[in-house]
């Protein structure tokens, strides 16, 4: 086994949950598969049961994974965009082996995998091309999905089980009627203008 592994070329898909709400971490996910899973596909495409389903096949045939996140504080002081870049690089740093080659969804590669010197490439829509990339993608919403509901359970008058952070017409409401919580995002226009209506 140890030699099959040293002459393995272990392939890694990574993925991120949660750039849009205006709540909550950023969530990112690692999976090096070594065996096919049936039903894998774009998170978005699944319904919560197929994801959670999922989840847990990932975790137990996976030859290898890991979740990671950045805070609502590092979002705000670095960007989204840069915040999700940090949770991918410690979702693949997270992993109990290091792969050969890292595909990314997107079209950017986290600065921080390229300073650890791993190699790998973007892959536009690879949650829907690239089996390791939508376990990925399957491992991430499931892990922010159940932090939305912990917010949930602190927080019940924002609705957090039913709107995910995302700006719907119920959370934007709940903001204005109770303002903002810790958790919510200040960089994101409609909790800063919110922030600045109330000074």
């Amino acid at each position: 086994l140890n030699d099959r592994s040293q002459s393995m070329r272990w392939v890694c898909g990574v993925d991120e949950a949660g750039r849009g709400p205006l709540a909550g971490p950023v969530f990112a996910a690692a999976v090096v598969l070594d065996e096919p899973i049936d039903g894998l596909a774009d998170s978005k495409k699944l319904t919560a049961r197929q994801r959670e389903f999922l989840a847990q096949e990932i975790q137990s045939k996976a030859k290898a994974w890991a979740v990671a996140s950045a805070s609502v504080a590092e979002i705000d002081t670095l960007n989204i965009l840069q915040a999700s870049m940090l949770a991918m690089t410690r979702a693949v740093q997270g992993l109990s082996l290091r792969p050969n080659w890292v595909w990314v969804d997107g079209n950017h590669f986290p600065k921080g995998l390229i300073a650890a010197q791993y190699l790998g490439e973007p892959m536009i829509k690879g949650d829907a091309k690239e089996p390791s990339i939508s376990a990925a993608s399957i491992l991430a919403k499931v892990a922010r999905d159940a932090d939305c509901m912990r917010l949930h359970e602190l927080y019940p008058e924002y609705g957090f089980a039913q709107h995910k952070g995302y700006p719907t017409a119920a959370h934007l409401q709940a903001l204005q009627k109770y303002g903002a919580i810790a958790e919510h995002r200040m960089s994101f226009a409609p909790v800063r203008t919110l922030q600045f209506k109330q000074k």
